[in-house]
């Protein structure tokens, strides 16, 4: 094991670094440094030799050159009980321990006045050179990217003077898994560029790093191991920047279906709103002048499939609410942007149940973009966040429909583009009467969302209904004026429309075509 002597530190992250740089001085270690690093140190008394002062190399090029040369690369590469001679012949001292963080890359590209000269000035490459060399010479150098390492390895050094193996080997492996994302949001940043600064939809080539969260028990069934990844710079109001109040670990089905949650109640954002989801699936969802209320009609859709479902909110959960669905039923995970004080100490009554904070829901959701795995690749597309309104919707029919059957069609349309395809909904004053989902025919979700709301006891009659894709035969509609469906909304385009809307009018139904779909496999 290797005494560390001398340290390298070049951060633009200055976090804790004077408070390092104070401990490494303490215990007798040359700190060599660059720049804004420098200039830090020096303020504080601290001693430090400037980097063109160690290779006898100035910055130059507004330092864009500072850090490549031999004796520092020697130092860092350079092999323990292998090296030392070539090392000696060239004046080439070891350097022990690294502190480095990269230019602000991936922020600097996130500014709206960033542009393309702004992000190649923010690609760091000396930095990325050191890190990389340190970090494949592990079993000598100790490599630091992280602030929240500091502390580990101080602790270490104050002790032993060095790092022990495991160490070196985990803060190496960091770095790699660090420099590689760098990489990856260069590539992903330029790849969206043409030589023209015109944008590319899609790149020739697609990076994604994600950080492990969690390891789970098991996947969808207990013979599948799993684990949980997230993305780095998590949002707020997303399942992966929850915070877990009580309850069971959260299991692979059980993050699946709170996203699908979560996802479909962000939609709702103009009144308080219940999602409540099982097996990926909305089985009931309401708007109402409250969150009780509106829980308490999205569970009326369909009480069977709410029995271990998920429930989220939209709205602080508040401790009437939380105390009524305590006493009402038993579910797997409640989850909202807030939870009151109130509301946790009776969730807390269950032990069991996974209480869950998402933190606020954006207004707007941002483009972003949906992937699916298949076997041997990636598939990419835009999510759908279309949002259609009631002056966009085309009425084809004789009889138009009322103000009121225009809300419950739009919150019907935006029901739809949560529901597995094909997918039928029904919904009377803001909240689902029956749902039918993921059937292979469009007319056997229709009989399946009629069935449901049959058991719970709701009337189809005066109902609107919504199809998440065009009816393609007329059967579909004259099942709904059977039922006494007044208005129905669909995105339109069938070769067979004329046919659909002239059966409209013999039922003297209400019908509204989209120009868009919302299918969801």
């Amino acid at each position: 094991m290797n005494k560390v002597r001398c340290a390298l530190l070049s951060v633009s992250d200055k976090t804790g670094i004077l408070a390092l740089a104070k401990k490494l001085n303490f215990l007798n270690i040359k700190i060599i440094s660059t720049g804004g690093t420098a200039d830090l140190l020096e303020k504080f008394k601290l001693p430090v030799i400037r980097i063109s002062e160690y290779t006898g190399f100035p910055e130059i090029m507004d330092g864009r050159l500072k850090t490549l040369h031999p004796k520092i690369h020697g130092g860092l590469l350079g092999r323990r009980g292998i090296d030392e001679a070539v090392m000696l012949e060239h004046d080439i001292e070891s350097i022990d321990l690294v502190v480095v963080n990269l230019y602000p890359f991936e922020r600097v590209t996130k500014l709206d006045k960033c542009t393309l000269r702004m992000a190649m000035d923010n690609i760091d490459i000396g930095g990325l050179t050191i890190l990389r060399a340190s970090a494949k010479n592990y079993s000598s150098v100790t490599v630091l990217i992280d602030p929240t390492d500091y502390d580990r390895v101080t602790q270490q050094l104050e002790q032993i003077g060095s790092t022990d193996d495991a160490t070196r080997f985990d803060l190496a492996v960091k770095t790699f898994n660090h420099t590689a994302y760098y990489d990856g949001v260069i590539a992903d940043f330029l790849g969206n560029i043409k030589t023209d600064s015109s944008l590319i939809r899609f790149p020739l080539f697609f990076n994604t790093r994600f950080n492990k969260a969690q390891d789970m028990r098991y996947g969808e069934n207990p013979h599948q191991g799993a684990a949980f990844y997230i993305e780095s710079d998590i949002k707020t109001g997303s399942i992966g920047a929850v915070v877990q109040f009580q309850g069971k670990e959260m299991s692979y089905n059980n993050i699946a279906d709170a996203d699908i949650a979560l996802e479909c109640v962000r939609a709702f954002p103009e009144a308080p709103t219940c999602v409540i989801v099982k097996h990926n699936n909305p089985c009931g969802i309401a708007m109402a002048d409250n969150l009780l209320s509106a829980y308490d009609l999205a569970y009326r859709t369909d009480i069977v499939s709410a029995f271990g479902g998920i429930i989220a909110f939209n709205r602080t959960l508040d401790g009437d609410t939380a105390q009524f669905i305590i006493d009402r039923q038993f579910v797997e995970i409640i989850i909202a942007p807030k939870i009151s004080n109130e509301a946790k100490v009776i969730v807390g009554q269950r032990s069991n149940v996974r209480l869950l904070c998402c933190g606020s829901l954006p207004k707007k959701q941002g483009e972003s973009l949906d992937f699916k795995r298949v076997t041997g690749g990636l598939l990419v597309q835009d999510r759908d966040t279309a949002i259609v309104t009631a002056a966009e919707l085309k009425i084809v029919t004789k009889k138009a429909p009322t103000a009121g059957q225009v809300l419950d069609l739009l919150f019907a349309w935006r029901v739809a583009k949560f529901v597995k395809s094909n997918a039928i909904i029904y919904v009377n004053n803001q909240h689902t009467i029956g749902i039918g989902a993921g059937q292979m025919s469009r007319i056997m979700s229709s009989q399946i969302a009629e069935i449901k709301a049959n058991n719970a006891g709701l009337s189809i009659v005066g109902s609107v209904m919504a199809s998440d894709a065009f009816l393609p035969f007329r059967d579909g509609l004259d099942a709904a004026a059977n039922l006494g469906v007044g208005a129905i909304i669909q995105p339109g385009g069938s070769m067979r429309d004329y046919e659909i809307i002239e059966a409209a009018n013999e039922h003297d139904i209400a019908m509204v075509f989209t120009g868009i779909r919302h299918f969801r496999h």
